[in-house]
């Protein structure tokens, strides 16, 4: 590593065979806590006298209340306040944990009179313990005028029934968006001719890719406590994402200044999305603000299936062109969107299915790109781990499958001859280049791990059982490229060491220990020396949250630039004590040296002359927003049996390569892939929301809602091939989201290899298989 204190910008290119704490396995700096159960998490933390918060949830897709009778409910004892929609302020806002101004409409109230979707809350009760609020909500008689319900999203669009017809509706973004419509966004992107070009192709694959629901299953469900402090204000301990945001949002919801609110996180057992949203914090927030007292929500798994924010449900239409020899000439896709109820994230994960999948073929002559985000009377949908990109990726690597398969050409060599490479312009990608990718050699790699050349296509095992294999490349994105901002404070202690702030989540990722990997690095010390802060919004830099990918990239750059403008502070104070020219001192990690004179200071001895006489502060902030989303790519490629009689898959194993730049920790990194593999697998073969015709949802439990376990898994293996990204600390890109995106159209295609049949909706049921294989034997 260099030792020039004034390098603001370093460049580490090339230089990983030499980094300290960069590119090793070091354990998470929580590790231990939770594995030995200590008190870390929302629920541990909460005092045990606090208020009991629970909602009373409408048992109609939609309707008005028209009265709620409260009397024999308030007089429970230890209830201490019961509220509905004539309690709570009238002003709109959205949940969707986005920066101002959130492109997701203003469609949400605490608690509305007209309810949308089987699960919307329709009053508030508080009280001393569950008992006694489970009692009042029982005992409270709701009158409900119950309307026609739209609960097939394809008849949203434009229809007379409207989910959203309040005047005080808003969207704050030109989107698209007409509640009047329906229409939650809308719009189209394209390039070239499509039409003309798809007319000279030799070949157009066209076919609707259906992607339902999907949960994202934390184990940890929704929970918040709040409480008054000292000087009036409402703190809100949460187990989210995003606690700039929640700060926002609770001001808009409750109508009161955000600088009279604190929100902070501890441990998070899982997010993957669905604590970008603000879920459980409005409710006692809401008590708290109104009672004066703690209190807290717990969510219960019932309440995490049936009223969260699962994956929009997509229906992705693609026409795919090429010419006889594969070479893919046009894209045109549109994407139906489900945003269910309400808005959250509707308008932004659409855009992800066509500007996160297309791009991936450079070859392209012609693109276009248009979607529909709609409302309907279900569970409004959310951000899950791919957000937009998983759907459109199924549909987009499927029809290419598909293309190869008619044109006779092996399904690597169509992908080998159209990917798109290191330094090529990437088509529908914002107009961005691909300056650091792997692509090519995580495809050859995927190839080679999985043993392509022997097991493509298909094997009788000759007792009733087939085994295939299948491939599928992916991309996603490292932020949200002119708009995401990352902080970072570091300084230095008393005893020489370091304190990272950060408002970051980590929600499991490991974020703060590879954020402390960075700042060694940069700092040149142990990881150990780094103590790590965060997220509160009284102490933590501003930082947009960790959601798309972005906290190693943006965040992970701030730190950096944060420690190099400490080297620089640290080195004037040591120079002005030891009465030396600043520009003749050299940091050295474990002080700084004048090699002219012989001086030195240790980083205890500076720390302690920061305390006397000192008008140097040895702390520095640092923000960072980058005009590029560099994606990470992968490849993945599986091996499945295949039970021709009962159509059960089973997964013997699974090749992933992945390109996030540099690897900040081996280790972290390999079990994201493997979680993130976990995820798709369970969305591809087993998870599904499935609602009755009243819009009741049928999966509210984990025995109802199919969760793979790790017997379901086969073998996981994991590999990097890393690029260089000049843009990302160290070089690094993000890794979080594109892990999910392959098992969905590399199972697609094994299954197909295997029986002849595509599958073309989430998830493939080993029922559907089987019917699939008599249909097709009886004609």
């Amino acid at each position: 590593m260099s030792r020039e204190n004034h390098i603001y910008e370093p460049d580490w290119s090339g230089r990983t065979d030499q980094l300290c704490s960069v590119n090793k396995p070091v354990i998470k700096k929580d590790a231990l806590a939770l594995v030995t159960g200590k008190p870390v998490y929302v629920d541990d933390l909460a005092p045990k006298d606090c208020l009991i918060v629970k909602v009373l949830r409408s048992p109609h897709a939609n309707a008005i209340v028209k009265s709620v009778k409260k009397t024999a409910a308030e007089r429970v004892p230890g209830i201490e306040a019961i509220y509905t929609w004539e309690d709570v302020p009238k002003q709109r806002f959205t949940m969707a944990g986005q920066t101002y101004p959130e492109p997701s409409p203003y469609d949400r109230l605490i608690l509305d009179q007209h309810v949308r979707y089987v699960g919307d809350p329709v009053a508030i009760i508080a009280g001393k313990d569950e008992k006694c609020v489970d009692r009042a909500r029982k005992l409270l008689k709701v009158e409900y005028e119950v309307l026609p319900a739209i609960l097939d999203f394809h008849q949203s669009k434009d229809n007379e029934l409207l989910v959203h017809p309040e005047e005080s509706w808003k969207s704050l973004c030109p989107v698209g968006a007409d509640n009047q419509r329906n229409l939650c966004a809308s719009a189209e992107d394209h390039n070239g001719d499509v039409e003309a070009v798809l007319a000279e192709c030799d070949e157009v694959v066209e076919h609707t890719y259906h992607v339902r629901a999907a949960q994202q299953a934390m184990m940890e469900t929704f929970r918040t406590y709040c409480f008054m402090d000292t000087y009036g204000r409402l703190n809100v301990l949460s187990s989210t994402q995003i606690v700039y945001h929640a700060r926002r949002i609770l001001s808009n919801a409750l109508g009161i200044p955000k600088s009279k609110i604190r929100v902070s996180k501890p441990r998070i057992g899982g997010g993957f999305g669905a604590k970008q949203t603000v879920v459980a914090e409005i409710f006692p927030a809401f008590v708290t603000w109104k009672t004066g007292k703690p209190s807290k929500m717990i969510f219960t798994r019932e309440e995490s299936q049936t009223a969260s924010t699962p994956r929009h449900e997509m229906e992705v239409t693609i026409r795919l062109g090429a010419m006889k020899d594969g070479r893919i000439r046009a894209i045109d896709l549109y994407t139906l969107s489900n945003t269910g109820a309400y808005g959250e994230h509707g308008p932004t994960t659409v855009g992800l299915s066509g500007h996160k999948s297309i791009p991936m073929y450079g070859s392209l002559e012609a693109y276009r790109f248009a979607y529909d985000v709609v409302y309907s009377n279900v569970m409004s949908a959310g951000a899950y781990r791919g957000y937009g990109a998983t759907q459109g990726i199924f549909a987009v690597e499927s029809a290419v499958s598909e293309m190869a398969a008619r044109l006779g050409i092996d399904p690597i060599r169509i992908r080998e001859q159209n990917m798109v490479r290191e330094g090529q312009f990437m088509p529908a990608y914002y107009g961005e280049t691909a300056n650091s990718c792997a692509l090519d050699q995580c495809v050859e790699r995927a190839k080679e791990m999985i043993g392509w050349d022997e097991k493509y296509p298909c094997r009788d095992m000759g007792n009733g059982k087939v085994r295939s294999v299948g491939i599928a490349m992916a991309m996603q994105g490292s932020c949200i490229s002119n708009l995401d901002v990352g902080s970072a404070t570091i300084k230095v202690n008393d005893d020489g060491g370091y304190t990272m702030l950060i408002a970051a989540a980590d929600m499991g990722t490991g974020c703060d220990t590879i954020l402390s990997q960075m700042a060694a690095e940069c700092l040149e010390c142990d990881v150990d020396d780094i103590t790590v802060v965060g997220a509160d919004t009284d102490t933590s830099p501003y930082d947009s949250g960790s959601y798309a990918s972005s906290t190693t990239y943006i965040t992970g750059k701030a730190v950096e630039k944060a420690c190099m403008t400490l080297r620089k502070r640290i080195c004037a104070l040591a120079a002005e004590r030891m009465n030396v020219p600043e520009d003749e001192t050299e940091f050295t990690g474990t002080g700084v040296v004048h090699e002219k004179s012989g001086s030195s200071m240790t980083m205890e001895e500076i720390a302690t002359a920061a305390m006397c006489n000192n008008g140097i502060a040895l702390e520095a902030t640092e923000s960072n927003c980058s005009p590029v989303s560099p994606p990470p790519y992968m490849a993945g490629a599986v091996e499945i049996e295949l039970d021709k009689e009962t159509g059960e898959v089973r997964i013997l194993d699974y090749a992933a390569v992945v390109d996030c730049g540099t690897v900040i920790n081996p280790n972290l990194a390999r079990v994201q892939v493997e979680g993130g593999l976990v995820q798709g697998i369970g969305m591809t073969l087993f998870e599904n929301i499935q609602y009755t015709d009243k819009g009741q949802m049928i999966n509210n439990s984990f025995m109802q809602y199919k969760v793979p376990t790790r017997l379901d898994m086969g073998k996981l293996r994991v590999e990097f091939r890393s690029s260089y990204e000049p843009t990302g600390p160290f070089g690094a890109k993000s890794i979080g989201e594109i892990v999910i995106n392959t098992p969905a159209p590399a199972l697609a295609h094994a299954i197909y290899n295997a029986t002849g049949l595509w599958f073309r909706e989430l998830p493939i049921t080993s029922e559907q298989i089987a019917m699939g294989i008599a249909e097709k034997e009886c004609e």
